[in-house]
């Protein structure tokens, strides 16, 4: 039941990784959409418009890597994974936004078993993940995911050991092939009815339409 609410959720999205030419663009715009909280939380305090844009840039010149959820072409939710070069204490950094649209339904946790994946891919043993005080959703999240989180100045910081997750790759696959059913499942149903729809005579409309 769970399976089938979350797919029927994202049924027009996907997540992918953005490549080298579709990230500052996508990225940029992305973070300018997330509101004041969201955009506190994401960078533990408000940031104007231009720091966002110049962030943006860097992020797409530092060799960054960018996963993004995107609903109907535009990219609503973002997992970063910076490069250990650019850490103080050599570590990858992670860091996550989700705009308001689209949260409750798993997009975290989606976004982050992705990073995790990617992570291993790379020979990443840790991951480095920081989070404001106030940023309770970021917090469980990380907790979820074997982060112990200790604060600090304001900040919740700590570390994912990214090798434990050999067999929550199994079950990352198992659950991403459920909802890529469940979709195939959905896109059939549209088909079907629409076809009884011209059958009848009747005009096609959009599923869920009134």
């Amino acid at each position: 039941m769970y399976l089938t609410v979350i797919a029927a959720a994202l049924a027009d999205s996907s997540v992918r990784t953005l490549s080298q030419q579709e990230e500052l663009p996508l990225l940029r715009d992305h973070l300018l959409r997330l509101d004041r909280t969201s955009r506190r939380d994401r960078f533990h305090g408000f940031m104007d418009d231009s720091f966002i844009e110049r962030y943006a840039e860097k992020c797409a010149n530092d060799g960054t890597v960018i996963i993004a959820f995107i609903e109907n072409g535009v990219v609503r939710g973002a997992a970063e994974l910076h490069p250990p070069d650019r850490s103080p204490d050599s570590l990858p950094e992670i860091a996550f936004s989700v705009e308001s649209s689209v949260r409750r339904r798993g997009v975290g946790s989606i976004l982050f078993r992705k990073l995790i994946k990617e992570a291993r891919a790379r020979g990443y043993k840790s991951l480095r993940i920081t989070t404001g005080a106030e940023n309770e959703a970021m917090r469980a999240l990380a907790s979820k995911f074997g982060a112990q989180l200790v604060f600090s100045h304001g900040e919740s910081t700590g570390t994912i050991d990214v090798t434990r997750y050999d067999q929550a790759e199994f079950a990352t696959s198992w659950v991403e092939n459920g909802v890529n059913a469940v979709r195939a499942v959905v896109a059939f149903n549209r088909a079907y009815w629409r076809m009884l729809l011209r059958m009848a005579g009747g005009a096609p409309t959009e599923w869920g339409a009134s």
